[in-house]
């Protein structure tokens, strides 16, 4: 039975966050057998935002899980690889822009920089034979997923393992978009990666979460929670229960791979009782259930049906600068820029939402089918 804690955080006052996170980490036991080494804080930072935006993870909590492990004797690096061209010069951005850098100079961590990619063989994998990584993350001792709670257009959900998508560098990302393309493959996908990293906690950043269309077009959700786990499955568990999240793929799957409890009455929680918290139920993504129907729609039917119902990306022209990150980072190659707008061959579309979930314009909608609301009542 592992530990998962929560405690209320309103706001994100700095002598607040701190004194959240350490209680949290103070109370976690497998943490503090942990003996001190090279630690990554593998950080939430999709793409170029400032915190107030409600993408990435909050500095503060960085900077509060950061303090208390080097008040432990770790050796503290802090990184992420985002999405688009995996170059020092984009970290940088990306690193000033969320808030991070800031915190490794006050801290006096070190940030990654370093690009290089290694291939490793997971052992136990069920999906993947191999992995491409950033090889400075596997030159730590300790990995800890510092993540953010979010809905996710293909995925539903985004915590604690799907964070450790991050630990593959930057447009490789695509590779593993296109092969995995539905939301079960790529939800084992993820388990993989997660099972071979296995980090030695979880940290959810949920005091101003994010629902709707995201994971970077939603709309902030002030919940309020900050979560800790020494399990990633744990935590996401806990996390999605609170929200009202359900059929999160990577909960489902990992369950089915035994990875995962079927009830979070098997988890020994600590800090706020659950019974304590009434919140209402996020607002998921317009793209939710996709590939969800078979308890509602004859087996037979569902590969046909989904094909012509699916949700897809849609360009909203006024909104389009023809940046051009959509077309570079689109895993299918089915969008072009003419005429300085985006432009989707929809027919080739795989739904991976990549677009969507990068575009720093919010210039990519959802679509969805008449069929697809009528069936799912969304």
């Amino acid at each position: 039975m592992g530990q998962v804690g929560i405690v209320t955080c309103e706001n994100y006052d700095y002598d607040v966050v701190m004194k959240n996170v350490y209680y949290l980490l103070s109370n976690l036991e497998a943490l503090n057998k942990l003996k001190p080494g090279r630690i990554l804080l593998k950080t939430n930072l999709l793409k170029k935002n400032k915190p107030e935006d409600g993408v990435t993870t909050h500095p503060f909590v960085v900077e509060g899980v950061a303090r208390y492990l080097l008040d432990k004797g770790f050796e503290v690096i802090i990184g992420d690889s985002p999405g688009g061209p995996f170059n020092k010069t984009l970290l940088k951005s990306i690193y000033e822009a969320s808030g991070i850098a800031e915190v490794a100079l006050r801290c006096g961590c070190e940030l990654n920089y370093n690009t290089e990619v290694v291939d490793v063989k997971p052992p136990e994998a069920m999906l993947i034979n191999h992995l491409k990584l950033v090889k400075a993350f596997t030159e730590v001792d300790y990995v800890v997923s510092c993540a953010k709670l979010k809905t996710h257009t293909m995925m539903t959900y985004t915590g604690a393992v799907k964070n450790l998508f991050g630990m593959i560098p930057g447009v490789t990302k695509a590779d593993y978009h296109l092969k995995m393309n539905d939301p079960d493959n790529f939800a084992n996908m993820l388990i993989d990666i997660c099972d071979y990293v296995k980090p030695v906690f979880s940290i959810i950043d949920g005091i101003e979460a994010m629902e709707g269309d995201g994971p970077s077009s939603g709309d902030i959700r002030k919940l309020g929670l900050l979560l800790v786990g020494e399990s990633p499955y744990e935590v996401d568990l806990v996390a999605c229960h609170i929200t009202g999240i359900e059929n999160a793929p990577t909960n489902f799957h990992a369950q089915k791979r035994n990875l995962l409890t079927e009830s979070i009455d098997n988890i020994a929680l600590f800090g706020i009782p659950l019974e304590d918290l009434i919140v209402k139920p996020f607002t998921l993504p317009a793209s939710t259930h996709v590939n969800f129907v078979e308890d509602r729609i004859p087996t037979f039917v569902v590969d046909f049906l989904l094909d012509k119902i699916r949700p897809y990306p849609k360009v909203i022209l006024n909104k389009c600068i023809g940046c051009g990150i959509c077309a570079a980072n689109c895993p299918a190659k089915v969008i072009t820029i003419l005429d300085k707008k985006a432009q989707i061959d929809t027919s080739l579309c795989i739904r991976c939402f990549c677009c969507h979930e990068l575009c720093p314009e919010k210039a990519m909608g959802i679509k969805r089918h008449l069929l697809h609301s009528l069936i799912f009542g969304k």
